[in-house]
Formats: C-alpha cells, sequence, structure tokens
C-alpha cells in the first residue's frame, strides 16, 4: 500500500499562498489518479482537485477554480497543490488521497490511501 506524507500547511493571511506537498513511498504512485481533500473542524472532508496519471487532467471543487492548482511529478513520486488568494474558510486540514481505478474523482469514499494531513490556517 502507499505511504503518503503530506507538508506545507502553516499559518497565512487572507490573499497570501501556500503550496502543499504530498509525498508517495513508492512507484505505482504513477499509475494512478491523485486527489486533495480537506476538512474543516466539524464538516465531511470535501474534495478540492485531482490530477490524471500524467498531470493532463485536473479537476477542481468550484470553490477553488481560478485559485488552486494541482500538479504531480511523477519522478519524484509528489503531488502538490498550489493554493493563490486563499480565504478564511479555506481553512483545514488538507489531505492527499490515491484514487481507486475507475471510481469518481470527487468522492471521498472513492480513494483508499491517505496521509495524514498537513494544516492550514488562515487568518483574516
Amino acid at each position: 500500500q502507499v505511504h503518503l506524507v503530506e507538508s506545507g500547511g502553516g499559518l497565512v493571511q487572507a490573499g497570501d499562498s501556500l503550496r502543499l506537498a504530498c509525498a508517495a513511498s513508492e512507484g505505482t504512485f504513477s499509475n494512478r489518479w491523485m486527489g486533495w481533500f480537506r476538512q474543516a473542524p466539524g464538516k465531511e472532508r470535501e474534495f478540492v482537485a485531482a490530477i490524471s496519471l500524467s498531470g493532463t487532467y485536473t479537476y477542481y471543487a468550484d470553490s477553488v477554480k481560478g485559485r488552486f492548482t494541482i500538479s504531480r511529478d511523477n519522478a519524484k513520486n509528489t503531488v502538490y497543490l498550489l493554493m493563490n488568494s486563499l480565504k478564511r474558510e479555506d481553512t483545514a486540514i488538507y489531505y492527499c488521497g490515491v484514487r481507486k481505478p475507475g471510481a469518481p474523482f470527487s468522492s471521498a469514499g472513492a480513494y483508499d490511501c491517505w496521509g495524514q494531513g498537513t494544516q492550514v490556517t488562515v487568518s483574516s
């Protein structure tokens, strides 16, 4: 099973940027879609972005479209989430996951491997 480690979170002000990284433990990473989700206190885990095997296709939640960019470097077994123009409502723990083949990319249940998460806090 792939082991994932997220990093890059922190405390920032509204309007700032952050880049999250998710490092995978093995090479099968390049054979799977990857996704970023987030979970705020008292809320369910929600879809943020997903990226195809080669990075050709990307999908975003409406709430982050135009502000966030997902990318991947298969040579480094790493997927990134660049977050610009951060808002208070982006505050959450951010998780990366490995998508099950053929499963819907925007459903948390479609991912069978998760990292421990990285906290992002945006202050106004």
